[in-house]
């Protein structure tokens, strides 16, 4: 081979001519060492910089995400301080309000004390009449000057939220503090009316103390707004802005929205990203604004850095490689060969060859493939995270199917339960009738106090299917607690001692007895899961009276039932969902989520409440509270009596029964008794009956039956076309409850004594 050296092409510049003798002919698609350099570093660098760039764009993405993220949250918990800044005002304000000074209108008394409040000049305390006019002002001594009225703008907007509710105005010019305030005002109530407006009035400035708090980047801005978008302060040059109005486009989108962003311009004419969140308790907004170079500057310029340095690497690749054409052949059959393994994803090492740019590409290779291995594996581990949260959602949902699947079953289940024994029931009464013999009665009387049973075994599974209406009676809580205290005690483990304090005398409540019983378990059982390693469960019971309303408890006579466990506690994000239905902190499968949410429904369900008291560490207590009853405890039913069936009766009645069996034994005991039965076995032939063979002095039908009619459709028809017929309902289980006046229900099984009263009595 010879090599002619540099000599001039025909544009004038040096070119490199390699001839070959005796080797390889030329041939027209041979390519210069120079063209193949490259063309294999254009194949290289190219896709390297289109993985580089591609990586720093999800990178920037992620970061960008994780940036607002961070910032949003700081803007919710600023939001969360300014909601408890209004409400100590409000707490005081409560405060002042229940003062007897204000009940004996001892208006100097009460200055006194409202001076001792607002002690600084930066706040007062001011009472109006209810027309608005400042009665005191602590800023002015007492009966001096002449006080101007309440704040326009406070009272346009309580004439808007009415007279009775607490109010949290906007950002206004206070006349006598002369500066930009804002004020709390809230209703002196007295029997029912309002007497006085009491409000605390605050300049604006006493805000700018939750900046201090929190140190804020560089070039951040936070203001607080008020419900209109009045600024009422501001981390930078507060006494410039405040009381200017925000951006329009912000304002909108804090009106439709509680949290979010907006792409805007400050204050200073600045291109901000602007994060907001509206308080809780009050239509003020807290916002951060961040400059938007801050949030694409860094991963712009450090995307453009790549670039430069990747084109740069190219242009000077291509120059050397035409330089030393030779020498770098190996060295790119080298980088051929570690392309190769970069594409089967192979482990790539650099391979040092002496030449500064080819070396840089096999380190850059070995980069890249660092970076695809690294991101392989976090897309691997997001995938197996994503796979762990759709297997858990999935369980989840399985479970509350299982719940609603065994609930419905155990209510179909009920049903007919309800009706065999309907059916054992009336038999075993007219059987009964029918001996005389000591030893078959008796026999027969031991067959109806099982049956008895039954039917409590069945209202259980009904109470745990939830769909049966509240039998209600009055029960001694005392005696109640103590007679399922074997119940409670079986439901907790060795190591934990369960015991009942000293209750008080008269605890008698108007409650479903069944359910009361299936709540305390539901507590117990939680108190025992929340002591793995053992304690103590005590319940007590007392007597209350509530002289003012507390929470959605109206004031009067209650009964308290307390469960306190000295367990593990909650904290104050799980204790503020604890009563929600399916909420558990269980694993799936351990809980379902429902033992609290079934208590509270329970307790509201009589016209009481329920309420949670818990300390991390302590431990945890739940207090019923029960409307007290005024009549006697009902006693307990001691199995069936030998009251025989009443004959004699008239009336003409329709029996509507589409179960076979309830009807060829109830049928007959209501013609024993002497009424003229008709019997029809579903809705529609009942319907049929009343048009052709009415009119009947009754109507007695079950609610659930086959067909379009059920016993609910077919008792409002008969109230709606024949007022005088009187309806009875029967049901053992029903999703569909009948509120219609005049119509008496009879809960399956029945005993037929009760059902031919009722029935003679309409």
């Amino acid at each position: 081979m010879r090599t002619n050296w540099p000599e001039n092409d025909a544009v004038g510049g040096p070119c490199f001519r390699l001839q070959c003798c005796n080797l390889i002919e030329p041939g027209p698609k041979i390519m210069r060492i120079r063209s193949r350099l490259l063309i294999l570093l254009f194949s290289i660098l190219v896709p390297a910089l289109i993985g580089a760039v591609l990586g720093i764009y999800y990178v920037y993405v992620q970061q960008q995400d994780s940036y607002r993220e961070s910032v949003q949250e700081l803007t919710n918990a600023m939001a969360q301080l300014l909601d408890r800044e209004i409400s100590e005002r409000l707490n005081t304000l409560q405060t002042l309000a229940a003062s007897p000074a204000l009940t004996d209108h001892n208006l100097p008394t009460f200055y006194r004390y409202s001076k001792e409040v607002a002690s600084t000049w930066d706040t007062a305390i001011i009472l109006a009449d209810a027309d608005g006019n400042q009665l005191f002002n602590t800023r002015v001594p007492y009966g001096e000057g002449t006080l101007p009225g309440v704040h326009p703008s406070v009272l346009a907007l309580r004439k808007r939220i009415g007279p009775d509710a607490p109010l949290i105005s906007g950002v206004y010019h206070a006349r006598i503090a002369g500066q930009y305030s804002f004020s709390v005002q809230l209703p002196v109530m007295r029997d029912g009316r309002v007497l006085y407006y009491v409000q605390m009035s605050s300049v604006a400035s006493e805000l700018q103390k939750l900046f201090e708090r929190q140190s804020m980047p560089r070039g951040w801005t936070a203001t607080i707004l008020d419900g209109q978008g009045v600024a009422a302060a501001r981390s930078r040059e507060p006494e410039q802005f405040v009381g200017k109005v925000a951006d329009a486009a912000l304002r909108a989108r804090i009106m439709a929205n509680r949290t979010g962003t907006n792409e805007g311009i400050n204050f200073e004419g600045t291109p901000v990203t602007a994060f907001f969140s509206k308080s809780q308790g009050t239509d003020w907004s807290f916002v951060i604004s961040v400059p938007r170079e801050q949030l694409v500057g860094p991963a712009r310029n450090a995307a453009a850095m790549v670039v430069a340095i990747a084109l740069l690497l190219l242009s000077g690749g291509t120059a050397v490689a035409i330089a030393i054409a030779r020498k770098t052949a190996q060295s790119m059959e080298i980088l051929r060969l570690s392309a190769a393994d970069l594409g089967r994803g192979r482990v790539i090492a650099r391979q040092a060859s002496g030449i500064a740019e080819v070396d840089a590409v096999s380190m850059e290779l070995a980069r890249a493939g660092e970076n695809i291995r690294s991101a392989q594996a976090q897309l691997e581990h997001r995938v197996a995270d994503a796979v762990a949260a759709a297997e858990r959602s999935q369980k989840a949902l399985v479970q509350s199917q299982k719940l609603e699947a065994l609930g419905r079953l155990t209510g179909g289940i009920a049903h007919d339960f309800n009706n065999i024994m309907q059916t054992l029931t009336t038999g075993l009464q007219l059987l009964f009738m029918a001996v005389s013999e000591p030893r078959l009665r008796h026999t027969v009387e031991a067959c109806e106090r099982a049956v008895e049973r039954a039917a409590e075994l069945t209202r259980q599974l009904m109470a745990f299917g939830r769909v049966q209406e509240a039998h209600l009676a009055v029960v001694d809580l005392g005696k109640r607690i103590n007679d399922i205290m074997p119940l409670l005690q079986g439901g907790v483990r060795g190591d934990i001692s369960l015991r009942l304090d000293a209750v008080a005398a008269s605890c008698t409540v108007a409650i479903d007895p069944t359910q009361f019983d299936l709540a305390m378990l539901n507590v117990v059982i939680n108190a025992r899961d929340a002591m793995p390693s053992g304690g103590c469960i005590t319940i007590g019971l007392a007597n209350v009276m509530l002289q003012d309303a507390v929470g959605e408890l109206a004031p009067g006579d209650y009964v308290t039932v307390t469960v306190t466990d000295t367990g593990e506690g909650m904290r104050q994000d799980v204790l503020s969902k604890a009563l929600d239905p399916f909420f558990t902190t269980k694993p799936v499968g351990k809980g379902s989520g429902m033992g609290l949410a079934q208590a509270y429904g329970f307790a509201k369900q009589g016209g009481g409440g329920l309420t949670l008291e818990s300390t991390v560490g302590v431990g945890t207590t739940v207090t019923f509270y029960l409307p007290r009853a005024t009549g006697e405890a009902e006693p307990r039913p001691s199995g069936p009596t030998s009251v025989p069936i009443p004959q004699g009766l008239r009336g003409k009645i329709l029996f509507v029964e589409d179960d076979p069996l309830v009807a060829a034994v109830v049928g007959p005991a209501l013609k024993e008794a002497g009424f003229d039965v008709h019997h029809a076995k579903d809705g529609a032939e009942a319907l049929e009956m009343i048009e052709h063979a009415g009119p009947f002095s009754v109507v007695f039908s079950d609610i659930v039956m086959p067909g379009p009619t059920n016993g609910v459709e077919l008792a409002r028809h008969v109230v709606r076309h024949a007022p005088g017929t009187k309806v009875v309902l029967a049901t053992g289980y029903s999703e569909q409850h009948a509120h219609l006046e005049g119509v008496e229900i009879l809960a399956k099984p029945y005993d037929v004594r009760k059902a031919i009263e009722v029935l003679a009595g309409a």
